[in-house]
């Protein structure tokens, strides 16, 4: 953004403190008329023909811009991936505890990665452990939705639940 002495254009469109239109005017008018007022004269659109600059205290003014862009970031939510690992041995019990879990993750709004790793000779029981993740994401239906389905990977088999948006 140019400021007052940065403002090398022969003409512009000037708008008052208040937002009245001062007209089209030199810029060296324009710069005089700012200091006058002990502003300054800000260039806020130098793709309009004549550009359009306004008098206005900067200072200020990029005080306020900081501090909406501080509260846009602090309402911003940031969805992390957890990751829940299970494996095909597990008993109903563990199982439920690591469901709750899940539905705590996407009910906070993040999303959940369920990790089934298979060791040594599990390798044979690849059914079974897609059984027990589609078991998991049935469990989970409430509150959460298979972003990705279970997709085997060398000795695991992931799927990625996101979390379903109340309307």
């Amino acid at each position: 953004m140019m400021i007052n002495d940065d403002i090398r254009v022969r003409e512009v469109r000037v708008v008052g403190e208040d937002g009245e239109q001062l007209g089209i005017m030199s810029a060296d008018a324009a710069k005089e008329a700012a200091f006058d007022a002990g502003l300054d004269l800000v260039m806020i659109a130098p793709q309009a023909v004549p550009p359009v600059c306004k008098i206005m205290d900067y200072g200020k003014f990029r005080f306020e811009r900081d501090k909406k862009e501080k509260e846009a970031k602090k309402k911003q939510q940031t969805v992390e991936l957890k990751e829940i690992q299970l494996s095909c041995r597990i008993d109903t019990h563990d199982f439920e505890t690591k469901v709750k879990h899940a539905l705590r993750f996407l009910s906070d709004g993040n999303k959940v990665r369920v990790v089934m790793r298979f060791k040594g000779r599990e390798m044979a029981h690849i059914p079974l452990g897609r059984e027990i993740i589609e078991k998991f994401e049935a469990a989970c239906s409430e509150v959460g939705s298979a972003e990705k389905k279970p997709v085997l990977d060398g000795r695991f088999m992931s799927m990625v639940l996101s979390p379903i948006k109340n309307k």
